[in-house]
């Protein structure tokens, strides 16, 4: 059982969404506080930032593999020191967010890229720890944020199954107890076709711990499915409003998405159940509006049940249809009037 900021995170429990702020603030920290706002209103169970400054990601250089070229990038045309300068969130900010989020109800927790995060985390008595995908592999800082102690979820965007074996590894022999793996496609937004939402159960079952999604398509669908699936932590990008921009705005939630995604998501889960036939107890009086045998004809002491006589019909306060052919060439015991309901007791 996982336990963050005292909501539990497992499989027999409605899924634990977690709604990413990462730079969507756009470098406003009353944004930043509506963004919390808007998350618990919508139903989120916690808000999640990301610790880091643009020179602990990166060199300030613009140009070779620092400078994004490719034209299909969201982010094309910048250097990715500037990238990351426009959307990281200042580290004096963490605290009046987590504050904020202590008052609205749900939790704050934070990805750290780098051992500093994680201190100045720590110091804030940060209540959970995600690795990001592209960190994965990054052993070192694995090893860190697990000795904490703290519950750790890590994305597998990209991740062979060696690295993913790698960085569980890495996380337990660091004393992590509480791990939460996370099916992720890092592609943004990613398209539902490279989603490959089976993965789920054997990641489970190979790793013998919570797995979730990192959800990165547009919408709600691979949530609710991951639901059904077996995921128990969801993770979407928030926004206000794409309009408005921001560097992850264009595959974010907005608010009434967000609600809708903790509905549905919930809903899936509940629609599990568990293996079972027959009636539910909510559906007993709906049995008697199945068909059964009915008097269709006023029938005399001896006559023989007939198909024009005898008949396969609402509601289900006769014998069942099944005994229709056995029925037929019968004789009735007694005196019916057309509309009674055939018992053994009228059949001779």
């Amino acid at each position: 059982m996982i336990k963050i900021d005292g909501r539990i995170v497992l499989i027999g429990r409605a899924p634990y969404v977690i709604a990413e702020m990462s730079g969507n603030h756009n470098q406003s920290l009353d944004r930043a506080l509506a963004i919390v706002d808007a998350a618990a209103d919508a139903g989120a169970h916690a808000i999640k930032l990301q610790t880091y400054t643009p020179d602990t990601m990166t060199l300030d250089l613009d140009e070779g593999e620092f400078f994004i070229s490719d034209p299909k990038s969201l982010w094309v045309g910048q250097s990715m020191h500037k990238l990351y300068e426009q959307a990281h969130t200042p580290w004096d900010w963490h605290a009046p967010i987590m504050e904020r989020a202590r008052e609205r109800g749900i939790a704050c927790f934070s990805s750290p890229f780098d051992e500093s995060a994680v201190d100045f985390l720590e110091s804030l008595d940060c209540s959970a720890y995600k690795i990001a995908s592209f960190e994965c592999i990054d052993l070192p800082l694995i090893r860190k944020a697990a000795a904490t102690g703290k519950p750790l979820i890590i994305s597998t965007g990209m991740a062979t199954l060696p690295e993913i074996g790698e960085a569980v590894e890495a996380a337990r022999g660091a004393g992590c107890q509480d791990l939460v793996l996370l099916k992720c496609t890092s592609t943004y937004p990613a398209s539902p076709e490279n989603t490959h939402l089976r993965t789920i159960a054997h990641m489970r079952e190979l790793f013998g711990c919570e797995v979730g999604l990192s959800d990165h398509t547009m919408g709600i669908g691979a949530s609710v499915a991951a639901v059904a699936l077996g995921a128990t932590v969801i993770e979407k990008h928030f926004t206000l409003s794409r309009a408005e921009g921001g560097v992850d705005a264009a595959f974010s939630l907005e608010p009434h998405e967000l609600s809708a995604l903790v509905t549905e998501t919930e809903r899936a889960w509940q629609a599990l159940g568990e293996v079972r036939y027959g009636p539910t107890e909510a559906e007993t009086k709906a049995r008697l509006r199945r068909r059964s045998l009915y008097i269709a004809e006023d029938m005399k002491a001896g006559e023989v049940f007939t198909q024009k006589n005898l008949r396969r019909i609402r509601p289900g306060h006769g014998l069942p249809p099944k005994y229709y052919d056995v029925l037929l060439g019968k004789r009735v015991t007694r005196d019916v009037a057309k509309g009674t309901a055939v018992s053994w007791e009228l059949v001779g």
